[in-house]
């Protein structure tokens, strides 16, 4: 039974990003697998062995497999222990962030999708900007007086929301618009062995072990 993690993901997936930022921010060891979106890597029979779905990320462990991004951060979360809750109210908590994100946040993503990969009509992105601006309207609140959307510290909410939405410039979406999404972004990205996606996402196969970067 193979103990060593193995993430399939891509280098422009934010889906991907999520769950590599959190084995980076936990220091844990994992064989990177690229799946290139661009040739459509994700359709062929052998991928598709690994996600049915036909999307990234997925993760390998144990002889687990494990899709969707989100219930990869709280399979790695309950199993590795990092950045899950310190209380079970927290530890619910945070998964019902991600649930909430993948309704929600998402919107921010498809802005994103729409406006750097893809043409659609005025019309599509008329719909989906309000209910991103909604989501971080909504972020922004849960945040006041907060530097944490969990408890008092960092967890796979934070990671799982953050991670979504990390790209939102790219959308036409500008952070500081929000002051207190802002604040939060810049603590999370202040922690030891965060990067942004485009310098932390490998475009090849990879062996990693952030215990060995240059990390803080």
């Amino acid at each position: 039974m193979n103990e060593r993690i193995t993430l399939f993901g891509s280098f422009t997936s934010s889906s991907s990003f999520k769950v590599m930022l959190y084995l980076t921010l936990a220091r844990v060891p994992f064989s990177f697998r690229t799946v290139n979106l661009k040739t459509g890597a994700q359709n062929t029979p052998e991928y598709q062995a690994v996600n049915r779905y036909g999307k990234v990320p997925a993760v390998q462990h144990r002889g687990l497999t494990i899709v969707q991004s989100n219930v990869c951060l709280s399979y790695l979360a309950s199993t590795t222990g990092h950045f899950e809750g310190r209380t079970e109210q927290d530890r619910w908590a945070a998964r019902e962030w991600l649930d909430w994100e993948a309704d929600r946040i998402s919107n921010i993503a498809k802005v994103r999708h729409y406006s750097r990969f893809r043409s659609v009509d005025p019309a599509v992105m008329d719909y989906f900007r309000p209910l991103a601006t909604d989501a971080l309207d909504f972020v922004n609140k849960a945040l006041e007086g907060r530097e944490w959307l969990v408890g008092d510290a960092p967890t796979i909410a934070d990671i799982g929301c953050w991670g979504r939405m990390v790209f939102m410039a790219e959308g036409g979406l500008e952070i500081e618009n929000w002051p207190n999404v802002a604040a939060w972004s810049r603590r999370i990205q202040a922690m030891p062995g965060y990067a942004y996606p485009y310098d932390l996402v490998p475009k090849n196969d990879r062996e990693i072990d952030p215990a060995d970067a240059a990390v803080p």
